[in-house]
């Protein structure tokens, strides 16, 4: 990875990017290059409407998903990926601010899946939350991504609990 120059505190790790090249794709596929970035730029619209596409809900406006603050505020880092510039993309790191760490909103849009984004996304996230003097990466899913997040990520089932904090919203599977 290249560093960046102007990133954000040393504490925090520097914002890098990689570039990655699917020339090993068939060829009647086109070669895409996505380009990975630890802590990189984005504005709240692309990421409201890739939020709405990867968890198939609406398009909120910034009044109600404020992204960009919410990052900055709570969160150790976050990656982006991006074809030719447009965000297709994005995982969050919220953390305690000592050494534990979470996945969160993992995001990659309908056309760019099944390439190896979201798995690159979840490696340099991994790599951003080490490099900061992280000891633990926690990740909640539901079961339908179990193969993603323990086979081809790398976690280790644990077991974990949840409480519901809406009466009307019941835990996944219960």
């Amino acid at each position: 990875m290249t560093a960046i120059l102007g990133g954000p505190a040393a504490a925090l790790g520097p914002r890098s990017i990689e570039r990655v090249t699917g020339a090993d794709r068939p060829a009647t596929v086109p070669t895409v290059t996505i380009a990975y970035e630890w802590r990189g730029e984005f504005d709240n619209a692309e990421l409201n409407a890739l939020h709405a596409e990867a968890f198939e809900t609406r398009v909120y406006d910034e009044s109600e998903s404020d992204w960009t603050t919410l990052v900055h505020r709570h969160s150790l880092g976050w990656v982006v990926a991006r074809a030719d510039g447009k965000l297709v993309g994005f995982v969050n790191v919220p953390w305690d601010g000592l050494v534990h760490a979470w996945i969160q909103d993992t995001m990659v849009s309908g056309a760019s899946r099944h390439q190896g984004i979201a798995t690159r996304l979840v490696e340099i996230a991994r790599q951003g939350a080490r490099d900061a003097g992280c000891e633990w990466l926690h990740v909640d899913f539901d079961e339908h991504l179990r193969s993603f997040y323990i086979d081809a990520c790398g976690f280790t089932p644990v077991s974990a609990g949840l409480i519901a904090l809406q009466e009307d919203e019941a835990a996944p599977g219960v």
